[in-house]
């Protein structure tokens, strides 16, 4: 059993498992997890980064900084390549128009044929979080703040999820679980917290006020982490997964399909 930072079990790699379904006509969702806390930089396999990835990686990030950024590139090209039908190296990315002002600096897509599925990546301390979903999607996971760091930013937020954070006694848990839902929404629709995040409602009490045209839902993930999935329409199947860390290392050379 791996065990967490903090002395709690987490979830051990397995294999999909169905979750709740909210009717054949929604948008079914796969999400993938990896631990970060069992690598290092030398297990990483870098070879199937392009330029820019490997530009970025070796920039003077912080150590951990630098490390879930290269688990989660090396697992989101593993995992889209089946899907596109070539191998991990040969995933080619692109920018779409920003919502906002129309520029080419909105949500990252594949740069493939029509029907190329959509994806989203996020990591925070000991987790990577991938989703990817036949319409767009953003994903989100944060480890829990600092007490000063909730009471300074939910007074930025929607009057409503400020009420409900307020409830919970401004919990840490309580406005990391809030935030990833509004951080997912707005990675979904490509503008990320460029947009008043007192703008829309993200919150967990009123599905009825979510934005039109979006569903949110937490996802389970490792102690001391919140994390949340957003998709455009209704959301069908969730399947949810923890990847081993053999999966980003030079002796993985492909995905799960």
């Amino acid at each position: 059993m791996i065990i967490d930072r903090l002395g709690d079990p987490a979830p051990e790699p397995r294999p999909p498992a169905a979750g709740p379904d909210t009717g054949r006509a929604g948008t079914a969702v796969d999400l993938w997890q990896l631990r970060v806390d069992h690598l290092a930089e030398g297990d990483l396999d870098l070879s199937e980064l392009d330029a820019e990835e490997r530009d970025r990686f070796a920039k003077p990030l912080r150590a951990a900084d630098r490390l879930r950024y290269g688990i989660g590139h090396i697992a989101l090209r593993r995992l889209l390549a089946p899907r596109l039908g070539v191998g991990p190296a040969e995933v080619a990315y692109r920018r779409e128009p920003c919502p906002g002002c129309g520029a080419p600096h909105g949500r990252p897509a594949v740069d493939g044929p029509p029907g190329a599925p959509h994806f989203s990546l996020s990591h925070s301390g000991d987790v990577v979080l991938i989703g990817i979903a036949a319409r767009p999607l953003g994903v989100d996971v944060e480890t829990f703040p600092l007490a000063t760091t909730v009471h300074e930013v939910t007074a930025a937020l929607h009057p409503a999820e400020r009420a409900e954070i307020a409830d919970a006694g401004h919990a840490p848990e309580a406005f990391a679980r809030i935030w990833c839902r509004k951080e997912a929404y707005l990675k979904g629709i490509g503008i990320g917290v460029a947009r008043s995040l007192a703008k829309d409602y993200l919150g967990e009490r009123d599905p009825s006020a979510l934005p039109e045209g979006w569903a949110v839902r937490g996802v389970p993930t490792a102690g001391g982490h919140a994390a949340a999935v957003a998709v455009e329409g209704p959301m069908g199947r969730v399947r949810t997964s923890w990847l081993p860390a053999s999966f980003v290392t030079a002796a993985r050379a492909a995905g799960p399909a």
